[in-house]
């Protein structure tokens, strides 16, 4: 994939089809500790021990209409080819967190790309569920939650009104800009 914001992207519609109702999704930016870290946590159905280390194979996957699942190992190769590491947890009945980090300062390592576009994507295609998007770049943080935009706007208002989402987009794009003033990694 291009740039990691496509990897969250593939990432959390795995948890969406886990049958989560709240993803998770932490980008970590620490520039003087050379890292960048990202992580998907879901309140999905989880997985077994012996899954967990299946999903981590390309040529396993739980869709029925191909036989190989690369967004996982991808991201996996992705973060050990550029310096880091790369975990998966996850719990029956609980959930699941992916998270990975790359060196920052790797030549190889994506762009974040467009993770406010992702986001929309996201949130667009899944308007009933809970997104949670915190971005941290050194002590600096921005933090998109959909539940506190859905309780300022009551019943009455859905996500998905033209006028809501274009102020999502704008809020997303604006509170990176603002944490990188406006040079994204």
């Amino acid at each position: 994939m291009k740039d990691l914001s496509l990897h969250v992207l593939d990432l959390a519609q795995n948890a969406v089809t886990a049958g989560a109702t709240h993803v998770r999704i932490t980008v970590d930016d620490q520039p003087e500790a050379d890292t960048l870290s990202i992580s998907i946590a879901d309140n999905g159905c989880g997985m077994a021990p012996e899954m967990v280390r299946r999903v981590q194979d390309p040529f396993v996957t739980s869709r029925t209409t191909r036989k190989v699942g690369l967004g996982i190992p991808l991201f996996k190769n992705g973060c050990e080819s550029c310096g880091g590491s790369f975990s998966l947890t996850s719990q029956v009945g609980v959930g699941t967190t992916i998270s990975g980090t790359y060196q920052r300062s790797h030549i190889d390592r994506p762009p974040l790309g467009d993770m406010a576009g992702s986001m929309m994507v996201l949130i667009m295609a899944n308007p009933e569920l809970n997104f949670t998007y915190l971005h941290r770049l050194g002590k600096e943080e921005f933090l998109f939650d959909l539940a506190e935009i859905r309780a300022v706007l009551g019943e009455d208002v859905p996500i998905t009104e033209p006028s809501v989402q274009q102020w999502m987009s704008d809020y997303l794009a604006q509170g990176l800009k603002t944490l990188y003033g406006g040079i994204f990694p």
